[in-house]
């Protein structure tokens, strides 16, 4: 069934001594907001954690009539390798939109450009992110090391490699799913499923030596009755600690309000239809100064 209710959803999750979104502009160091120091994280890092689910885990692999489009393929001519490009990509569709959307869930969720040869076709996703932003103030430390080998022959010293690591971060992104554009896309009940699924099952995935020590923490989405969303849910968080910000070292060292969220959602609770909950019991949240419990369940509004 495509979706026909509008959904938003706050996605928590922290990361210890790795690099969340590197920069390749910048060294690769992870991203930082220079003015508050908070790390930042990329929509298109979380969207491609999603799909390298979807593609490895959810079998959306080009076989049995499911496939990710935006995807590294190849091509061969005169005996070598070339990466497809988008056109090429296309192709393999048969130059038809519905086809794509039909086979590609990636598409069907997050949109894009179809470079079809008789059209172009732009499809706006249904589901978008903010920019994940830490909750808090966070630093960049620099790990040096030796590789294995010589740069070239005749060295007698092994090279030297630089690393920039987040020591701890609990990073928030801020999501949609628009109704009207689903009705386009084609994005289901089924897609949204395997979405938060992607998301939360696609960051414990991440153990790459780059990315390994991310974890999921929370899930948090609200299903609406009507086109309504209330819209900064990460920004109506606050972190409640005794020690500095930047010495936060994992979920023990602070709670979560969660005061000034449930506040608003009570407020709008005649728009609201359900909230569902995913939560790592790691985490410890307050309400109203008061320690307060979130279950990995599906909540009325005047339960919360």
């Amino acid at each position: 069934m495509i979706i026909k209710k509008r959904s938003e959803f706050l996605f928590l999750y922290d990361i210890e001594n790795a690099n969340p979104n590197g920069d390749p502009l910048n060294e690769n160091r992870p991203r930082l907001d220079a003015e508050d120091n908070t790390i930042l994280v990329s929509d298109v890092r979380l969207k491609r954690t999603i799909r390298d689910y979807w593609f490895e885990y959810e079998n959306y692999n080009g076989s049995d009539g499911k496939d990710i489009f935006v995807r590294e393929t190849k091509y061969e001519k005169n005996g070598e390798q070339f990466i497809n490009t988008g056109k090429r990509r296309a192709e393999i569709f048969k130059e038809s939109k519905d086809k794509v959307l039909e086979t590609c869930i990636d598409v069907r969720v997050f949109g894009g450009i179809l470079p079809i040869k008789k059209n172009k076709f732009t499809f706006i996703g249904p589901v978008q992110f903010q920019m994940g932003k830490s909750l808090h103030q966070a630093e960049i430390i620099t790990e040096a090391g030796t590789g294995a080998f010589a740069s070239s022959d005749g060295k007698k010293q092994n090279t030297f490699r630089t690393e920039y690591k987040v020591p701890y971060a609990l990073i928030g992104f801020n999501g949609i799913i628009n109704e009207k554009a689903a009705q386009y896309s084609k994005m289901t009940e089924n897609d949204k499923e395997l979405l938060l699924r992607g998301i939360w099952d696609g960051t414990k995935n991440l153990i790459s030596r780059s990315k390994f020590g991310q974890r999921p923490l929370l899930i948090f989405t609200i299903n609406y009755k009507k086109p309504y969303y209330i819209g900064s849910l990460r920004q109506r968080l606050n972190i409640v600690s005794e020690k500095s910000e930047f010495k936060l070292r994992s979920t023990k060292d602070y709670k979560i309000d969660l005061t000034d969220m449930l506040h608003e959602i009570s407020n709008q609770r005649d728009k609201i239809d359900s909230i569902e909950v995913r939560c790592d019991n790691s985490l410890n949240f307050l309400k109203s100064g008061e320690d307060y419990n979130l279950e990995n369940k599906t909540y009325q509004v005047n339960e919360l």
